[in-house]
């Protein structure tokens, strides 16, 4: 098919698009963004949103705004807004501190909420490093032994020795999906419980928390959900588990009287328990604002498109790009399937960088691989096509590695 082709199908697609019309939201430019999948573009809103929040809660009210603006409550809050996203009901989610603190959270008070004498974590061996080294952590610090393991052999690796299993629900690597329910279900059938990072799935497609009876769940906001860079994370602990939850970051403000001040402590009722320290309200609130680009759209509609995106680009790459050049990494089954392609090259930090300066914005994971992230609410079918055509181009221009 010839690149008119492509292109024609690509104006056709974005002409039938559901979510065409959430773009108009956005900061963005002639640029293709394919890196939503670690920082999310700008809401076109948020800015003015926080210069309010900077010249009138905190220049004039000043220490009042933790009642009058609703700074107190902003991590439940917020925790409500993203709990839709994700499946869940109200009151589970609380937003609070960075995905790592918050994996450490999840993990020490999965092992205290595991049945006596169960002394090991089983972690995802392909996980992003940093859930890898809390566990690693949080077992030396608990007394378990940790069990490295690849997603697909879970089941076999449970026993009556298994506390919790720590997993990605998307490989940050490779945009594979793993299966959510069917490990869930297996962790509990062993009796252990399940802990899901969902960094690389919120906010690309349906999540299902409560359906699936995930025990205990974690995920940052500042990519597909676009809350702005280091924007605070997220922890969801299951309403059957908020009794018993026993966080080991026990801060004031999870405290059942946090301006009581006494010694002993006393953890509030609900998903507060999964609070800590005082809440980084420029962040939250800018987070809070940029929730609202959600306001209307289906995780549905987001997720049929993102697939719609990733199947089209992969076609385009497949006719443009000179045969043995790349060759693709990211599952071709949608049930396996994030919402980003990584493409294997021998050349992949000088592709990334030239189609940079061409202005199409990918990333790049060492030692080979070129990763593009397709954001479904600001990113388009001609962007795909764009994206294929000019990564065709570098490598035409780049020689094949020795």
């Amino acid at each position: 098919m010839s690149d008119s082709s492509f292109a024609a199908r690509a104006a056709a697609l974005d002409a039938a698009d559901r979510l065409a019309g959430t773009r108009k939201l956005f900061v963005l430019d002639d640029t293709v963004y394919l890196d939503g999948n670690s920082l999310g573009a700008l809401p076109a809103h948020v800015p003015a949103r926080m210069q309010e929040v900077l010249t009138r809660e905190w220049g004039e009210l000043r220490i009042r705004s933790w009642g009058e603006s609703g700074w107190w409550t902003a991590p439940e809050r917020i925790g409500d807004r993203i709990a839709p996203l994700v499946g869940a009901a109200p009151g589970q989610i609380v937003v609070s501190d960075s995905t790592s603190v918050n994996v450490f959270k999840a993990v020490v008070a999965a092992t205290r909420l595991a049945p006596e004498g169960r002394d090991e974590i089983l972690v995802d061996a392909t996980t992003f490093p940093t859930d890898g080294y809390i566990a690693a952590s949080a077992a030396r610090m608990t007394g378990h032994r940790i069990v490295p393991v690849a997603p697909a052999d879970v089941p076999g690796a449970l026993g009556p020795r298994t506390a919790a299993v720590l997993l990605n629900h998307v490989d940050y690597r490779t945009g594979r999906l793993h299966d959510l329910p069917g490990l869930t279900a297996a962790a509990h059938a062993a009796g252990a419980l399940a802990v899901w990072d969902l960094c690389h799935s919120a906010g690309a497609l349906p999540v299902g928390l409560d359906a699936h009876a995930v025990d205990l769940a974690v995920g940052c906001t500042y990519k597909y959900l676009n809350g702005g860079p280091g924007s605070p994370a997220y922890l969801y602990v299951a309403e059957r588990h908020q009794a018993a939850f026993d966080s080991p970051l026990p801060g004031w403000t999870s405290h059942a009287d946090p301006f009581g001040m006494t010694a002993a402590y006393t953890p509030a009722d609900g998903a507060v328990r999964g609070r800590a320290g005082t809440p980084d309200i420029l962040s939250m609130l800018a987070l809070e604002a940029s929730l609202d680009v959600w306001d209307g759209v289906s995780v549905e509609d987001v997720r049929a498109k993102s697939l719609a995106l990733t199947d089209f680009f992969l076609e385009c790459v497949a006719a443009y790009v000179p045969e043995g050049r790349v060759a693709s990494v990211t599952p071709v089954a949608h049930a396996e399937r994030g919402s980003q392609v990584a493409l294997r090259c021998a050349d992949a930090e000088p592709v990334m960088a030239e189609l940079i300066a061409r202005g199409v914005v990918g990333d790049l994971r060492r030692p080979d691989v070129l990763r593009f992230g397709f954001t479904p609410l600001y990113v388009g079918f001609a962007d795909v096509e764009r994206a294929a055509r000019v990564l065709a181009e570098v490598l035409d221009g780049v020689p094949a590695a020795p």
